[in-house]
């Protein structure tokens, strides 16, 4: 009696299998790596929020390791079918946006502007168009900025408790500015949808921090325009 099934056809099945198996682990095992590098990176940044002369030499520091991270992309290049990027990306689609964030974030403390997707694709070794291969996806750049806003937000009010009263007034300016360019994109993506709709809370915590400042005449600005209406006028 003949095999209604021929079973060699499992054994192919099964190559595949093993194949995508294993091809996934070394995946993981470079996004662990970058994980661990952008980890580095971060816990370099974090003394912002407690001593604001070591601002420069973190910056120095996070870049060292960031610079790290492209090495690490250029391996995941190499190890992605042409044409898959898409069917791996859920692999490196959290770091990614992390590592956005910090770029983003050293750029600002640096420079006091926002990097463009251009710049962070460059510093990360990517394309910035898909029909180069390995790139940096828009929706995952975004993201990662939108990360920016809650790190300025908590740096912002660290910076009062450090006595620097005008910092808040300039992220204040720069996140405002931010809030108004996402609000000229029509999102239809669901996650960044969210994440924007959660950026009006860090609007609203650096403008009460602002206010706060505003309030009880510490920053230079408004000591000036207390100090002008508390002059005598001349005749």
């Amino acid at each position: 009696m003949s095999n209604f099934v021929n079973l060699d056809i499992f054994s192919n099945y099964q190559k595949y299998i093993d194949n995508e198996q294993e091809l996934r682990e070394n995946i993981r095992i470079v996004v662990r790596e970058i994980e661990h590098l952008a980890k580095e990176a971060q816990i370099k940044l974090q003394i912002i929020h407690s001593d604001l002369s070591q601002i420069s030499g973190a910056c120095g520091l996070a870049r060292k390791q960031i610079q790290s991270c492209a090495e690490k992309y250029h391996k995941l290049a190499e190890l992605v079918p042409t044409g898959q990027y898409y069917r791996y990306s859920d692999h490196w689609t959290y770091i990614t946006q992390r590592l956005i964030f910090l770029i983003a974030l050293v750029i600002y403390l640096e420079a006091g502007f926002l990097v463009t997707r251009e710049t962070v694709a460059e510093m990360l070794g990517l394309k910035t168009s898909q029909s180069e291969g390995f790139h940096l996806d828009v929706e995952d750049y975004l993201l990662g900025i939108l990360q920016l806003a809650s790190e300025l937000s908590r740096f912002a009010t660290n910076s009062v408790t450090m006595g620097d009263y005008e910092r808040p007034l300039n992220i204040s300016h720069f996140i405002g500015d931010l809030n108004t360019g996402f609000r000229l994109l029509n999102l239809k993506n669901d996650g960044l949808r969210k994440r924007f709709d959660a950026l009006k809370y860090d609007v609203k915590k650096i403008e009460e921090v602002v206010y706060d400042v505003s309030i009880r005449g510490l920053s230079s600005k408004e000591k000036g325009q207390q100090e002008e209406q508390a002059a005598p006028a001349t005749e």
